[in-house]
């Protein structure tokens, strides 16, 4: 396996369920991908989801949730049901659920929400605010507009935020608690997660992938084949040129990127801070479109719910863009220069203008302040661009599958499902794991995690 976020950690989760001999390679050091976290004077940041759901109970639409189960993983989260909107027709607090959002459009006088994306969102919404709302939902959630948004990963959304007693769910540590519950059922059906192994080539011999080559030569083999959790574009460069197919390369080079993010890490001294949401999403203007550029932001403070992540007295919180950053302003701009660090502060301001909205005496309590760039963003998750992922609109070809024509290797992550976040990759993942066993085997799995969800 090369890469270990979400989807490589799940492919090869299920993979050791299936008992296969599983190494998974990370380049970083430590496994997660986007979803990793790291420790800066006591608070501990993450660098990936802030939003998560379904991981609370079971039976779950959650392909993640799933994919823990079937380890043997439990992981424990803190339930809350509310998050704050900041939008251009004011502030809301809206909870998850059928009721909370429906109490929510009365209050605005409008209608309820009967559908759910695209041409169905526009053949049953008529009110202007309603189609905002589920705009701002599907970039949420893919990083592209209503119109290219998958309906089942639409579907699997309302499914878990708005069905009765539906609640948000926060896993007790963060993010980096979800990578070590995945770790641990990994290394718990025999499988191996090893950190600082940079992988320089996919080796291929005589049309099928037969293994990895490391950065300073080591020559890892395997019989069975090889999974790449690395992006496609990045997946193209680990393989040797004479091995890519000349259609499937040209067509794996077009396929059209998201933008990339700005990051905003804060600690803060928290007094006063208790009665916040823990979630903000903030948009500036519907009329710029809901992708343009510093349109649209998302605030989380998950040291509200879970006091450990911050030290006493005081609160964490990661604000990002969603693929909404353009690379080309950073592309030719070098880490640390006065050109960069001017660029990153200018365009980071928006994270102080708008939690400056909510707490107006914000510049006193900073204890530490970290910000992040498409080039952090490349720096660290080795993505192209420092893109969130493929943007494959789902109006306008199939997505690609994890399938290639090299034979024994397999592709997972984002683009390889519908979507982008946490649940299309999850899939992505179980499906190359099932891509090694017959029919029988992925049979077993399902029956094993007796998975009758409600009508």
């Amino acid at each position: 396996m090369v890469g270990s976020g979400l989807g490589g950690l799940c492919c090869a989760a299920i993979a050791g369920w299936y008992g296969l001999e599983v190494l998974v390679l990370e380049a970083h050091d430590r496994p997660g991908g986007a979803a990793h976290g790291f420790e800066r004077r006591g608070f501990q940041f993450e660098s990936g989801p802030s939003l998560w759901s379904g991981l609370g109970r079971w039976p779950s639409r959650n392909p993640l949730a799933q994919v823990l189960r079937a380890v043997g993983e439990e992981l424990p989260v803190i339930p809350y049901r509310e998050w704050g909107l900041l939008l251009p027709e004011g502030q809301l607090r809206i909870g998850v659920g059928a009721d909370p959002f429906l109490a929510v459009l009365r209050q605005l006088r409008m209608a309820a929400l009967g559908g759910s994306f695209g041409p169905m969102a526009r053949r049953h919404l008529r009110d202007p605010f309603l189609l905002h709302w589920v705009e701002m939902l599907s970039f949420l959630i893919s990083g592209l507009p209503l119109d290219q948004t998958s309906a089942a990963a639409m579907a699997t959304l309302f499914g878990e935020w708005f069905e009765p007693d539906a609640a948000l769910d926060y896993p007790s540590g963060g993010s980096p608690a979800v990578v070590a519950a995945l770790v641990r059922g990994l290394e718990r059906h025999g499988g191996r997660v090893r950190c600082g192994a940079a992988v320089e080539q996919i080796l291929v011999e005589d049309g099928r992938a037969v293994g990895v080559r490391l950065v300073g030569g080591e020559e890892l083999r395997s019989s069975r084949g090889v999974v790449s959790n690395a992006s496609p574009w990045d997946t193209l460069t680990l393989l040797p040129p004479e091995a890519l197919p000349r259609r499937w390369r040209e067509q794996t080079e077009a396929i059209p990127a998201c933008a990339s993010f700005l990051h905003w890490h804060l600690g803060l001294r928290g007094d006063g801070l208790e009665e916040l949401p823990i979630h903000h999403v903030w948009v500036g203007d519907w009329q710029r479109g809901i992708g343009a550029e510093r349109n649209m932001l998302v605030l989380s403070m998950p040291s509200r719910l879970d006091p450990s992540l911050a030290p006493p007295g005081h609160q964490v919180l990661h604000g990002y863009t969603p693929a909404n950053e353009p690379w080309e302003l950073w592309r030719d701009l070098e880490p640390g220069s006065a050109a960069y660090n001017a660029l990153k502060a200018e365009r980071c301001g928006l994270f102080h203008q708008v939690l400056g909205q909510l707490v107006p005496d914000l510049a006193e309590r900073i204890v530490i302040e970290l910000q992040g760039t498409p080039l952090t963003h490349r720096r660290y998750l080795n993505v192209q661009r420092g893109s969130y992922g493929p943007a494959i609109g789902a109006d306008r070809s199939p997505f690609p599958g994890g399938s290639t024509p090299i034979e024994g290797l397999v592709l997972c992550g984002a683009g390889v499902f519908p979507g982008i976040g946490v649940p299309p990759v999850a899939v992505s993942g179980a499906m190359a794991a099932h891509s090694f066993v017959p029919a029988a085997r992925q049979r077993a799995l399902i029956d094993a995690l007796d998975l009758r969800l409600p009508a």
